[in-house]
């Protein structure tokens, strides 16, 4: 860890290769970051022209990934010895400008997370292939639990039976995404080989031969980029993601929430892949509320399981997703300059920040 709280170029290319290669929905990537350097505070904003018009049609998705992508941006500050002073939706006129991390320092004594999630940024990648080594123990679940709600989430492990509900309904969703010809279409677009974003064949993992695992059908079932069928695990471990409300500051806690959980579990070694499917149909979102309480909000579905470690897929630099001047580009190794961003009109309402969103997208 850095005992100097200066930033130059290289430590902010740095910082933001870090938020980027957080998760997020069919690797979009979904984000642009911008510094003031007279506070030396990270925008971290939307880019609504990556999201997805038809499977993520409010931006709650987006809203998740971007929060994973601060997560990470807030274990990088740590780790280069700042204090990271965040503020989610710090500008209601500005409703693309998802939060901020002012870098305060030095960092003062005492632990913010464990102290190896700086490396477990690196190495964590979802694994889409079965896992069959020895169980994850309790212990470990109950850790990598205890660090969503750090986050101002709650990531529950529901039994056998509640899991083949969850199942149920996930494959339901696959059906429905299946038979829409604008979400089947936008998935398969996301599906490249050689590119900055998005998903290589070879992460997709192959399909479950017994049909227990709904896994997601990326490329379409004749595709030959993707890995023959494989038996998956019997029982899966599945977490469930949820907050108490629904609000746009939830999805982002939602992310952050599944950040922590996901370099936890790499910390300890142990494999995850996500399931959104169900989460994308409003109808089969409400049905993943756990019945005996039906009060948290569901936001996304996570694996967890040993088994092999899953293909790193590709990210955009970090020079393609900060904004600074032309003429101090971030490579250049002096202190980087922000430009100014344009502001945008703010409703008052995740919904109609959606909206917002859904007008600013190239059409399809």
């Amino acid at each position: 860890m850095r005992t100097t709280t200066s930033l130059d170029a290289a430590t902010l290319e740095k910082l933001i290769s870090a938020a980027v290669a957080a998760p997020s929905q069919h690797n979009t990537q979904p984000w642009r970051y911008r510094l003031d350097p007279d506070t030396t505070t990270v925008e971290v904003r939307a880019a609504p022209e990556r999201g997805l018009r038809h499977t993520d049609p409010v931006a709650r998705g987006l809203h998740v990934s971007v929060g994973a992508a601060l997560f990470n941006l807030r274990v990088a500050a740590t780790h280069f010895g700042w204090h990271p002073v965040v503020r989610l939706l710090p500008r209601p006129a500005e409703p693309g400008l998802l939060a901020t991390v002012r870098l305060a320092g030095p960092r003062t004594a005492g632990r913010l997370h464990r102290p190896d999630l700086y490396d477990a940024v690196w190495r964590r990648h979802s694994s889409r292939f079965p896992f069959t080594g020895p169980p994850v123990p309790a212990r470990v679940l109950a850790e990598i639990a205890e660090a969503a709600t750090a986050e101002g989430a709650l990531l529950t492990f529901p039994g056998p039976t509640e899991v083949s509900r969850i199942m149920r309904l996930t494959a339901e969703a696959e059906h429905h995404s299946a038979a829409d010809p604008a979400r089947s279409a936008e998935t398969r677009d996301w599906v490249r080989e050689g590119a900055p974003d998005g998903l290589p064949g070879a992460a997709l993992g192959p399909y479950d031969a017994m049909g227990r695992l709904p896994v997601r059908d990326f490329a379409g079932i004749h595709s030959a980029s993707r890995p023959r069928s494989a038996a998956f695990e019997r029982r899966p471990v599945i977490g469930v993601l949820a907050t108490a409300h629904d609000t746009r500051a939830d999805w982002l806690r939602a992310g952050q929430g599944l950040q922590h959980a996901l370099l936890v579990a790499t910390a300890h070694h142990v494999r995850t892949s996500l399931f959104s499917q169900a989460v994308e149909w409003p109808d089969l979102r409400w049905a993943l509320r756990d019945p005996r309480t039906g009060r948290r909000h569901v936001q996304m579905l996570i694996r967890f399981g040993h088994g092999p470690d899953g293909p790193a897929t590709p990210r955009r630099p970090a020079r393609d997703v900060l904004d600074v001047d032309e003429a101090q580009d971030v490579r250049a190794g002096g202190r980087p300059r922000a430009v100014t961003g344009r502001g945008m009109a703010a409703p008052c309402s995740a919904q109609g920040s959606a909206r917002r969103y859904r007008s600013e997208r190239p059409a399809p």
